[in-house]
């Protein structure tokens, strides 16, 4: 079991992170919830069927695993009337980005992840899935129990409203496409 754990974390780690990351917006928060999913994946590895890859599987655990973080949140921001969401030091992708880039493009990216929140949680989670973490409309779709035709929708409503917002903000999707190139 020591291979096989040390192969998913290898193999899917930062990418894990990175999902969870972009689900609660909390670095230190997202640390501890990856920690959550390995345990979740070697108390159920042994249960683990095959029916889909370990790849959404995992994936779907991560997914879960946020979820459960955020109602939580939620009921306690309720109770306290108290919510706030810390915005990101930094934007998380492969390689290591030079500081420069970072803070060049730090406005924008947050632009963008105002934007995000004013989606839906359904949107949010394809969003991130399919253009964050490159995932397929199938593997997505596995992820979350959907059809592919709901993640299809979603990720098209999304979009559209995701465009309703860039309108609105004259010269960011100029800056965005420049950061992403």
């Amino acid at each position: 079991m020591k291979e096989t754990f040390d192969r998913l974390y290898d193999e899917y780690h930062t990418a894990l992170f990175q999902f969870i990351f972009y689900m609660v917006r909390n670095r230190e928060s997202a640390e501890d919830l990856v920690q959550e999913v390995y345990i979740r994946v070697l108390n159920a590895y042994e249960s683990f069927e095959g029916k889909s890859s370990e790849k959404t599987w995992l994936y779907s655990i991560a997914r879960h695993v946020a979820i459960d973080w955020l109602r939580k949140q939620s009921r306690r921001n309720k109770r306290f009337l108290f919510f706030d969401i810390k915005e990101s030091e930094g934007v998380l992708r492969d390689g290591d980005p030079l500081p420069e880039e970072l803070v060049a493009k730090k406005e924008s990216y947050r632009d963008l992840y105002t934007m995000m929140k004013r989606c839906s949680l359904d949107q949010q989670q394809v969003l991130v899935l399919r253009y964050i973490q490159s995932l397929s409309i199938s593997e997505t779709a596995q992820i979350l129990s959907w059809t592919e035709s709901k993640v299809k929708t979603t990720q098209h409503r999304a979009i559209k409203e995701l465009r309703k917002w860039l309108d609105q903000q004259p010269g960011l999707e100029e800056e965005l496409k420049d950061g992403t190139n």
